[in-house]
């Protein structure tokens, strides 16, 4: 198998709201926040019209994306025996994608991100990662991690207690490792930790410029560089309008973004971008060229809503 994606399985409910709606409910803008009440997720739920329900998850999405590009792939992702779990489940095989969880009864339903799409096209999340977030090391197939050649985590999560346990096994099993950082909060929340993770454990690390920017305490891009060839590992850097940047100790590739888009929403850009890199880093493409087809898959979804093709 090319590459065995580990992370949230999330049920992704997509609505679109105005900013008054943000501002209201007390969120901010292009950010994820995780709520641990049902009830509150449920009241937010409430007073929206659903556009679309798919299966979700950062890593998922990226795993979805590969598998379209023709790669073999496959899935580990914790979800409850119920009517969205089973959905859930549905959904990847629908893509070709392996799954290797079995489900089972749990005392929290199976995860799900209300993501809300504003005017501008930007999303913001709110999560309730029900069973999804309660992953351990039982979850963690080692045959399936043995047999890839490169497994794909996700910083949304990792988390002390049993997440970080199902992590570790999985690092310490795998033959190379990939990892997003997620999101600017997951970053300010775990910074100890994915900074010795991106140090010692990762062979890929993604990141957009103010994730890794904060990562590191840089204040301005030249610190990021100077960072990255020091790593001696692969660091790909997203730059919104600034394009793409991929670092290999001294081997620096750059990329621009494509123009002339009719972008709806901004939902899956990232998840869909370290598809298309990591689609052309495990078929021996250069780093431009890798590059390129993050950008180009990433250039399709933001041009209809979801984030998967």
């Amino acid at each position: 198998m090319k590459i065995l994606g580990i992370g949230n399985a999330i049920v992704d409910v997509i609505c679109k709201v105005d900013d008054e709606f943000i501002s209201k409910n007390n969120l901010t803008k292009s950010t994820m926040k995780l709520i641990f009440d049902n009830n509150e997720f449920e009241n937010l739920l409430s007073n929206l019209k659903i556009e679309k329900t798919v299966s979700g998850g950062s890593v998922a999405n990226s795993i979805v994306g590969l598998s379209q590009l023709g790669n073999k792939v496959g899935f580990i992702g914790k979800v409850n025996n119920d009517e969205l779990g089973k959905k859930y489940e549905e959904g990847l095989l629908k893509e070709k994608v392996s799954y290797f969880y079995s489900k089972k009864k749990e005392e929290l339903p199976t995860g799900t991100c209300l993501i809300l799409v504003t005017p501008d096209s930007e999303r913001t999340m709110c999560t309730f990662l029900g069973t999804a977030g309660k992953i351990n090391e039982n979850d963690v197939d080692i045959d399936a991690i043995n047999k890839s050649e490169i497994i794909f985590l996700e910083g949304y999560l990792w988390d002390e207690g049993d997440p970080k346990k199902a992590f570790e096994k999985a690092i310490t099993n795998a033959n190379k490792v990939a990892m997003s950082l997620s999101d600017q909060f997951c970053v300010d929340r775990h910074k100890p930790h994915f900074l010795e993770l991106v140090k010692n454990k990762l062979d890929i690390t993604f990141a957009n410029e103010q994730e890794i920017m904060s990562l590191i305490g840089a204040r301005d891009f030249n610190e990021v560089i100077d960072f990255a060839k020091s790593l001696g590992k692969l660091l790909v850097i997203t730059r919104g309008e600034k394009g793409a940047v991929a670092i290999n100790s001294s081997e620096v590739s750059e990329c621009g973004i494509k123009q002339g888009l009719n972008i709806v929403d901004l939902t899956g850009a990232g998840d869909l971008f370290a598809a298309g890199f990591l689609h052309g880093f495990v078929n021996d493409m250069s780093l431009r060229e890798s590059l390129e087809k993050g950008t180009e898959m990433s250039s399709k979804v933001i041009q209809q809503i979801g984030a998967r093709l």
